[in-house]
C-alpha cells in the first residue's frame, strides 16, 4: 500500500540553455553533462551557479551511447561507436577544455603521455581502454573511483590508479607503482605531477544471462539483465587460501536441446547465502595484479521476475531499469566505508529497494500508478519519471542507518519508525514528454522531448504510407501497360504525387516546428530542504489531528517527517568528511544542506516531532502504546508537559490512554533528580488511584514524588487498604507518609503491625522505600533514617535481603551507611549478617577482609590512649558467641586461647572485636595471607596482639616457632596448644620439638612448677606414642633416672600389651 500526501518536495525549476537537442544526460562533480543528438559532442554546465552556465564543451572520438561521471578522479567514461566498432574511453582533466585551444592527449590504458602531460597534466586526456568483448554498460564506484564494465559475457573491474612522475621514471617497478598509487588515491586529480590511469583488477565470467546495466559501490557489484538482478560482494583473501578455480564460464549442456523451446523462468528471490543457488554461474579470472592476495566473491542477492502483462505494459516492454547501488554515510562511519549500502532497481510498474549490509532485506516495494521510464534514488527521496510526470516517493534508508549508528534505538531510551514502514507518494509534477532523470544533491535533472507524433499515430501513418506506395506502384504499372510513361508527363506525375487520391488513406500534413521554440527541454528542478518539507508535513498532519488523533495516516505522516529529519541529521557534519557519491543520483553530500539550515534547527525539529509521535502512541492501541515512552524521552519534555498534553476530555475526566500510563509508570521507576511540584505529584496520585490503584505504592516510592501532599495521599492509601486489604508494602508506604507528618506514635503502631521478617519482604517488594538514587548517587530515605534509631536490626536484615535479591550491591550499601554516618556500627553489623547469608565466594572473601580490618582497627585504638575518653559506641547486633553459633565462617575458639587470654582483660566493645577476630582466624574461610599485612601494625607486646600473631603462625604451619613463643610468654597454655594442634601428622613434634624444649628449660629453672607439670604431661604422651627403645633414645644423658623410670615402665607395659 502506498499512501498519498499532497506535499511539495520541489521548490523551483529552471531550464538549461542548451543549443542543440540533448541525447544523453548525466551529472556529477557540480556539473551537468549533455551529449548532443548525434553523440559526438559533450557539453558541461555548472549546477552550482544560477542559470547553469556553460563550463566547457569538447568533442568525443565516436558516437556516445553511454556516459557516466566519477566524483573520485573527476573523470568521464563513455561507451562510443565508430565505424561499426564499440570503444570504451575515459576523459580526464576535461575542465581544461574551458580554455580556448586547449590541448588533448590520447593514450592507451597503462601508457602515460610525455611532454605537456608530464609537466603538469594541464590538458585533457582521452584514455582508450581495450576490451576483448563489446562493452554494454559501465559504472563508477562513488567511494574509490574504480570502474566496472559490463560486457556480453563478462564483468571487468578496473582499479583507479594515480601515476606520478616517479612512476614515469620507474615503469619497470610495478610493485612500487602500486604502493605509491594506493597511498595517493585521495589526492586531487589536478595535483601537479599526478595522472589518472586504470588497472584491470578482476574479471568475472557470467554464464546464463547478459548484463544490460551494472553498478559498483563499496565492494558490491550489481548486474541487471532484462528480468534478473544479481548482486555480488568482492573480497580479498590471503594468498594462502587460494584454491584451484576454473577460469572458464560453465557451459550450458542443454543449450542445443532448448533452441526449439521458449523457456519462461519462474519468479525467484534469493537473499544472502541462498543467492548462490540462482543458477547464474560466476567464475573469476586471475589478472596477476592482485594486491597481496586473491580476489574472491560471494553471492548477496538474486531477484528474477517472470514476464507478464502489467498494467499498460506488454511482455516486450516489461524489463528492469534504473539499477543503482546507493551508499549512505553517517557521522560515525569510517571515511572509506559507508554505514549502509542499498540496492534499487525497478520494473515499469514497481520499484524495489534492498538493504545489503548487516543482512539482506527488502525494505520497500514501490507500486507506480503508471508506467515509469526511469527512477533515481537519493538519501531522502525516490524520484521517478513517466512520460508526462515527475513523481516523488519517500525512502527508508534513514531508518536502517539510524539503527546501525545508535544501538539504543528500539529500546525504552530511543525509537525510530520501522524500516518496513509503508512508503508514500508526496507529489506529482506534470511535464510533457519526459525521457530520463538524474539527480545531484538537491537538483533533479529532467530531459523532455515532445514527440512530433504519438507512437500510435506513427504506426498508423506507417501503414498509410505503405498503402499509398502500393497504390502509386499499381497506377504507374497501369500507365506503363498502356504505353504511357508518367515521368514524361508532368500532369500525370503531379496526379500520382497528390495526397488526396484516396480519402481513406489520406496522410495528415506534417507538423511544422515552431521557428522560435523547439521540441525538447532540459530542466533542473530543485528540491526543498528536509526541514522545509518536514514543516509542510507537520502542517498537513494537522488535518488528521483535528478529526482523529488515533488515525493511522497521522502516525504515518509524522513517521515520514521523522525519517526526513533523521536522514538529514545522520549525514556527516562536514561535507568533506566522506567522499560524495559519484554516480548521477548522489552529488554532493547532503551535509551541505545541514550546514545551510543549521543542525540545531534540525535537532529542535526532531524533538518537536518526537513529542508529536509520543502523543500519537500515547493515545494509540495497546499493541504500540509502549512507543510513547522513547518518543517522549527524545522530545525532552518534562513530566508536567506530557501530563498537560494528555489530559482527558471534560466529557470523560477519568479516561487515560494506555500509552500515557505506560510512560508515567516507566518515568516513575527512573532514578532522577527532577522533583515534581505538589500540584503535579497530587495529579499523578489521582491518575493512578483512578486507573491502576495497585501502582500507588510504586508511585509514592518514586523520588520524583517528594513534594506530594502526605495527608491527602495517606487518605487515598487508607481507602486502598480498606478496599484491597492489608499488605506489608502498603503499610510501610502509609508509615512513610506518617513520618512526613511527624506522627511518630502512629508510625510506630503501623511498623509494629507486622513481624520484622515480614517487613523485610515488604522492602524487597519496593526497595525505594529505603533507598533512592542510582549507582554511587544513592541516598537513604527518611524512613531509613528513622529505622537507624528505632529498628536497626530490621534495617540490616532488609539490606541483606536486597543484596541477596540483586536489588543493590555492596558499594551502594557502603554509600548509604556513609550518608547515615553508621560506617563503624550498622555497616559492620551488615557485613557480619552478609557473611551468614551470602553464598558467593568473592563476596565472602571481600567481607572477611573488611571485617578483619575493622576488628584490628578497633584493637589498635584500644592499644593507644587516644580514645580512652571517647563515649562507648553502640553494641553490635551480634556478639561473638552469636556469630560462632550461627555462621560457619566464625570458628569456635581454640581451648588454649582461653588460657592465653582470659576474659575481661579490656573494654567490652574491644573484647568483642578481639573474640571475633580470633574466631575468624579459627574459622575455615579467612585467608591468612590476606590478613597478615593488617597484623603487622599490631604489636605483640599485649595479649591480643600476641595471640593473633600466634594464631596466624599456627595457621601457616609454623608449630615450632609457636611452641617456642608459648614457652616464652605463656607456658601454662603449651599443653592445651599441643593437645589441639600436635596430632596426626604433627604428633612427632611432641618428642622432636616440645620434649627437648621442656627439658632444656626445666634444667635452667628447676623450681618452675609450670614447666615441670608440662614436662610430666609431655612424657605421658611420649610414652604412649613411642616404643621403649625410642623412649630411651629421647631420655637426656644427664637426666635423673628416677624421674624417667615410671614413664619408661608405662611405655614398656603398653608395648608388651600391644
Amino acid at each position: 500500500m502506498v499512501h498519498v500526501y499532497n506535499c511539495h518536495p520541489y521548490a523551483s525549476q529552471q531550464i538549461v540553455q542548451v543549443e542543440q537537442e540533448p541525447g544523453l544526460v548525466c551529472c556529477g562533480g557540480g556539473a551537468l553533462f549533455v551529449v548532443t543528438t548525434g553523440g559526438c559532442k559533450v557539453e558541461a554546465y555548472s549546477l552550482d551557479l544560477p542559470g547553469c552556465p556553460l563550463i566547457c564543451r569538447f568533442a568525443t572520438m565516436g558516437t556516445v551511447r553511454s556516459i557516466q561521471h566519477s566524483n573520485i578522479g573527476d573523470y568521464l567514461v563513455t561507451i562510443e561507436e565508430k565505424n561499426s566498432a564499440t570503444y570504451l574511453r575515459a576523459y580526464t582533466n576535461w575542465r581544461y577544455q574551458a580554455e580556448e585551444k586547449a590541448r588533448v592527449g590520447v593514450r592507451l590504458l597503462g601508457h602515460l603521455l610525455r611532454g605537456a602531460s608530464q609537466r603538469g597534466g594541464a590538458q585533457m586526456e582521452i584514455i582508450e581502454i581495450p576490451l576483448s568483448e563489446r562493452p554494454v554498460a559501465v559504472a563508477c564506484c562513488s567511494l574509490t573511483g574504480d570502474l566496472l564494465v559490463g560486457c556480453d559475457k563478462t564483468l571487468v573491474l578496473f582499479t583507479l590508479r594515480r601515476q606520478n612522475q616517479q612512476n614515469l621514471q620507474n615503469v619497470q617497478q610495478p610493485s612500487n607503482t602500486q604502493l605509491n598509487s594506493s597511498q595517493s588515491r585521495d589526492q586531487s586529480t589536478h595535483q601537479n605531477g599526478s595522472f589518472l590511469d586504470f588497472e584491470r583488477s578482476a574479471i568475472l565470467h557470467v554464464a546464463g544471462t547478459k548484463p544490460k546495466q551494472v553498478a559498483l559501490c563499496a565492494g558490491y557489484v550489481a548486474m541487471q539483465a532484462d528480468l534478473e538482478v544479481l548482486v555480488l560482494k568482492l573480497d580479498t583473501t590471503p594468498e594462502a587460501e587460494d584454491l584451484d578455480e576454473s577460469l572458464e564460464a560453465p557451459r550450458n549442456d542443454q543449450a542445443d536441446d532448448q533452441t526449439d523451446f521458449l523457456l519462461i523462468p519462474r519468479h525467484q528471490e534469493l537473499l544472502g547465502e541462498r543467492a548462490k543457488d540462482c543458477n547464474v554461474p560466476i567464475t573469476m579470472e586471475k589478472t596477476g595484479l592482485e594486491d597481496g592476495g586473491r580476489n574472491s566473491f560471494s553471492y548477496v542477492l538474486f531477484r528474477r521476475f517472470t514476464p507478464d502483462y502489467f498494467q499498460g505494459c506488454s511482455v516486450e516492454e516489461t524489463h528492469l531499469h534504473s539499477l543503482k547501488l546507493h551508499p549512505l554515510f553517517t557521522s560515525q562511519s569510517p571515511v572509506d566505508e559507508p554505514t549502509c549500502v542499498f540496492c534499487f532497481f525497478s520494473l515499469p510498474t514497481a520499484g524495489y529497494l534492498y538493504s545489503l549490509k548487516g543482512g539482506v532485506e527488502l525494505l520497500s516495494a514501490y507500486q507506480y500508478p503508471e508506467k515509469v521510464l526511469e527512477a533515481v534514488l537519493t538519501d531522502h527521496l525516490l524520484h521517478v519519471v513517466t512520460k508526462s510526470a515527475l513523481q516523488c516517493f519517500t525512502v527508508r534508508c534513514a531508518a536502517v542507518a539510524a539503527r546501525f549508528e545508535d544501538p539504543y534505538i528500539d529500546t525504552t531510551m530511543r525509537a525510530c519508525p520501522p524500516s518496513a514502514l509503508e512508503v508514500c507518494a508526496l507529489r506529482m509534477q506534470l511535464f510533457i514528454g519526459l525521457r530520463s532523470v538524474c539527480a545531484y544533491g538537491r537538483h533533479v535533472i529532467l530531459l523532455s522531448t515532445a514527440d512530433t507524433e504519438a507512437p500510435e499515430e506513427s504506426e498508423r501513418n506507417t501503414q498509410r504510407r505503405s498503402l499509398m506506395l502500393k497504390e502509386h506502384t499499381m497506377l504507374t504499372g497501369i500507365f506503363l501497360a498502356v504505353g504511357i510513361d508518367p515521368t514524361t508527363t508532368p500532369g500525370l506525375e503531379s496526379l500520382l504525387s497528390r495526397s488526396s487520391l484516396s480519402k481513406k488513406w489520406t496522410i495528415s500534413a506534417p507538423r511544422v516546428s515552431n521557428p522560435v521554440g523547439h521540441g525538447w527541454n532540459l530542466y533542473v528542478v530543485d528540491t526543498v530542504s528536509p526541514l522545509t518539507l518536514y514543516k509542510e508535513m507537520v502542517e498537513y498532519s494537522q488535518h488528521y489531528a483535528q478529526t482523529n488523533m488515533q488515525a493511522q495516516s497521522l502516525w504515518h505522516l509524522l513517521s515520514e517527517a521523522h525519517l526526513l529529519l533523521r536522514a538529514a541529521l545522520l549525514q556527516p557534519s562536514s561535507p568533506q568528511q566522506h567522499p560524495s557519491n559519484g554516480d548521477p543520483a548522489d552529488g554532493r553530500s547532503e551535509a551541505q544542506v545541514i550546514v545551510q539550515t543549521g543542525r540545531q534547527e534540525l535537532e529542535e525539529a526532531l524533538r518537536e516531532n518526537s513529542a508529536q509521535l509520543g502523543d500519537c502512541f500515547s493515545r494509540g492501541s495497546h499493541r504500540s502504546c509502549h512507543l510513547a515512552l522513547p518518543y517522549y524521552r527524545m522530545s525532552g519534555l518534562s513530566v508536567s508537559d506530557v501530563m498537560a498534553r494528555n489530559r482527558p476530555q471534560p466529557s470523560d475526566p477519568h479516561s487515560h490512554n494506555p500509552g500515557f500510563l505506560f510512560y508515567l509508570k516507566h518515568y516513575l521507576l527512573e532514578e532522577t533528580d527532577q522533583h515534581l511540584s505538589q500540584e503535579a505529584a497530587d495529579e499523578l496520585i489521582d491518575i493512578f488511584s483512578q486507573t491502576e490503584p495497585s501502582q500507588l505504592i510504586n508511585v509514592c516510592a518514586s523520588p520524583t514524588m517528594i513534594n506530594v501532599n502526605p495527608a491527602r495521599t495517606l487518605r487515598i492509601l487508607q481507602h486502598l487498604e480498606d478496599t484491597t486489604g492489608v499488605s506489608v508494602a502498603l503499610t510501610i508506604t502509609m508509615a512513610t507518609m506518617l513520618l512526613r507528618l511527624d506522627d511518630l506514635s502512629q508510625y510506630t503502631q503501623l511498623m509494629e503491625r507486622h513481624a520484622e521478617m515480614v517487613l523485610v519482604y515488604g522492602f524487597i517488594e519496593e526497595p525505594r522505600l529505603l533507598l533512592q538514587g542510582g549507582d554511587t548517587n544513592i541516598y537513604p530515605t527518611a524512613l531509613t533514617q528513622q529505622m537507624v534509631k528505632s529498628q536497626p536490626g530490621v534495617l540490616v536484615a532488609a539490606m541483606v535481603a536486597l543484596h541477596e535479591n540483586n536489588k543493590i550491591d555492596l558499594k551502594q550499601v557502603d554509600v548509604m551507611f556513609k550518608v547515615l554516618d553508621c560506617e563503624h556500627s550498622l555497616q559492620v553489623d551488615f557485613w557480619e549478617a552478609m557473611l551468614m547469608a551470602s553464598s558467593q565466594d568473592a563476596v565472602i572473601q571481600e567481607l572477611l577482609f573488611r571485617l578483619s580490618s575493622v576488628y584490628i582497627d578497633r584493637l589498635m585504638q584500644t592499644s593507644s590512649d587516644k580514645l580512652q575518653h571517647k563515649p562507648i559506641a553502640r553494641r553490635s547486633l551480634k556478639s561473638a558467641d552469636d556469630l560462632i553459633n550461627s555462621c560457619t565462617h566464625y570458628g569456635a575458639l581454640y581451648p588454649w586461647l582461653t588460657v592465653l587470654s582470659p576474659p575481661h582483660t579490656t573494654g567490652s566493645q574491644h573484647q568483642e572485636a578481639f573474640y571475633k577476630m580470633q574466631s575468624l582466624l579459627c574459622g575455615p574461610s579467612l585467608s591468612v595471607t590476606s590478613v597478615t599485612p593488617l597484623l603487622e601494625s599490631l604489636s605483640e607486646n599485649n595479649v591480643w596482639g600476641f595471640s593473633l600473631h600466634l594464631l596466624c603462625a599456627t595457621r601457616r604451619g609454623q608449630y615450632g616457632y609457636s611452641i617456642e613463643q608459648l614457652l616464652d610468654r605463656c607456658p601454662q597454655a603449651i599443653i592445651a596448644y599441643a593437645n589441639h594442634h600436635l596430632q596426626d601428622t604433627h604428633m612427632a613434634l611432641w618428642w622432636q620439638k616440645l620434649l627437648p624444649e621442656l627439658c632444656s628449660r626445666t634444667r635452667a629453672a628447676t623450681d618452675n612448677s609450670i614447666l615441670l607439670a608440662a614436662l610430666k604431661e609431655t612424657l605421658v604422651v611420649v610414652a604412649m606414642e613411642t616404643s621403649p627403645a625410642e623412649f630411651l633414645e629421647l631420655v637426656p644423658d644427664d637426666g635423673t633416672a628416677s624421674y624417667f623410670l615410671p614413664h619408661l615402665l608405662t611405655c614398656s607395659q603398653r608395648h608388651l600389651l600391644a
